[in-house]
């Protein structure tokens, strides 16, 4: 523990946005055949730098079949709340959860990027015992400790009881146990941010273990059983206070990003697919002056028309490949949303200076199903742009492309490789590719989550707890 507070912590956007820029980022390997163990990359972001570019380290996991998919740090600006109690705890530590094995690595990143190794592995058996969930899934420092996703209940298919959230200690990376007190109307999970100053969350729901885990379930979204509601919550009082079902045709409700300023109540939620077109589409919620929350459709991405000689089977009847929302970012200033189109194989940059009226500023072509769109150095992007990090001034955008080793397989058959690229943010919007930034990983793995060096567990919309 420190004597003064972690100088990577920032009390406000602003002051993170003028901190120094990353020169490192952290990457998800993961072996889709389950061939190979797992791993973390330590890629190297400095322009300056000989190795600009390259994997500098590796971290190799001592399991097989643990499918990383999402991860974060142990403590972050939350720390700084003054309702946290943890003001001095180190950035030194990445939580990094196996979706399908339920296990969860601590790595210990300090002293340097060859450095990086296992501090300790926390074993399924102990968060099956202390919660009751499985499949822990997103990883979020926040009031009272490390907070846990999971998308999987008990049993061993996860369909015994709703998935959840639980909470780790963020010093003995002990685990607690559930947050919920009063679930309401939840019944499946994903992803989950809060304001904490205003003292409530909001989570989204994507699907059950038999849902997901052997690929996507046609007739499951014909039928419209996948998640399609957000809910909100009494943040300390771990209560669900208010459910919005944005229709059961808006399929797949995932990624939660509220505005980083904690003065303003709104945020936004992608949806992956309307059932009823092929549409992705961006929704704007907010609190209004009763201190209800809603939510509005504020942007539409359409499928594009494609032969059906080019489609897998999965799309063939459709004739056409939906966007596919997979991620979805927030720049730290609240002024451009990043939009991944995993499907199409497409980046929108919207400005979202009126939340309500999200404007399409920038857009970047790269792999997709279809249109398979090399990047500018000529190398092969394959599948499409999926998990998105924008640095801290908002000046340059990182992506990856794996969604879910299943899923790969069923909207892009093939092995495809794992690949990281960059965007370079224009003064008045606009994203150009880095044609000199493209990190291909070794061969055997893909790539999904990004953290940067010295960041809050991303600024996909960490709420700061100062203006």
């Amino acid at each position: 523990m420190n004597l003064r507070p972690d100088p990577t912590f920032y009390p406000s956007p602003k002051l993170a946005m003028e901190g120094p820029p990353e020169t490192l980022a952290y990457t998800l390997m993961l072996s889709p055949d389950f061939s190979q163990p797992d791993g973390l990359a330590v890629v190297n972001v400095d322009p300056n730098s000989p190795d600009f570019g390259k994997i500098v380290h590796t971290v190799i996991m001592p399991n097989k079949g643990d499918e990383f998919h999402h991860f974060g740090w142990n403590a972050c600006s939350s720390a700084l709340s003054p309702l946290t109690g943890h003001a001095f705890l180190e950035r030194r530590y990445l939580i990094i959860p196996g979706m399908r094995s339920s296990r969860i690595y601590i790595i210990d990143v300090k002293g340097g990027p060859t450095a990086a190794k296992i501090h300790k592995i926390i074993e399924p058996a102990e968060v099956f015992a202390k919660t009751g969930y499985s499949r822990p899934h997103t990883i979020h420092c926040g009031p009272e400790g490390i907070y846990v996703s999971t998308l999987g209940g008990g049993g061993k298919d996860g369909t015994d009881g709703p998935p959840g959230i639980f909470i780790m200690d963020c010093q003995t990376f002990d685990v607690i146990g559930r947050y919920e007190i009063d679930r309401g109307a939840q019944d499946k999970h994903y992803d989950f941010w809060w304001n904490l100053p205003r003292d409530y969350m909001v989570s989204s729901e994507w699907a059950l273990p038999p849902q997901f885990e052997n690929g996507i379930v046609p007739e499951d979204l014909l039928s419209n059983k996948y998640g399609h509601r957000m809910h909100f919550w009494d943040l300390r009082a771990r209560k669900n206070i208010q459910t919005i079902d944005l229709g059961a045709n808006h399929q797949m409700a995932l990624e939660i990003r509220p505005a980083h300023d904690p003065v303003r109540q709104y945020g936004f939620c992608g949806v992956v697919v309307d059932t009823t077109n092929l549409e992705g589409s961006i929704w704007t919620w907010w609190r209004d002056a009763d201190g209800k929350f809603q939510a509005k459709k504020t942007a539409i991405i359409p499928p594009q028309p494609a032969n059906a000689d080019d489609l897998p089977d999965l799309l063939k009847g459709f004739s056409a490949v939906p966007p596919l929302v997979t991620d979805i970012d927030l720049s730290l200033d609240d002024k451009y949303l990043y939009v991944a189109c995993w499907g199409t194989g497409e980046m929108h940059q919207y400005d979202v200076s009126d939340p309500m009226k999200p404007v399409l500023a920038g857009k970047v072509e790269l792999g997709g199903i279809v249109k398979k769109t090399k990047h500018p150095c000529g190398k092969v992007f394959g599948y499409g742009p999926q998990m998105v990090e924008i640095s801290r001034d908002g000046k340059r955008v990182y992506w990856t492309n794996s969604l879910y080793s299943t899923w790969d397989d069923q909207f892009y058959p093939g092995e495809r490789g794992g690949a990281m690229v960059k965007a370079d943010v224009g003064a008045n919007g606009g994203l150009t590719l880095d044609t000199n930034f493209f990190v291909e990983f070794p061969k055997g793995y893909r790539t999904h989550q990004i953290r940067l060096e010295g960041g809050d567990c991303s600024t996909d919309s960490f709420c700061y707890p100062s203006v």
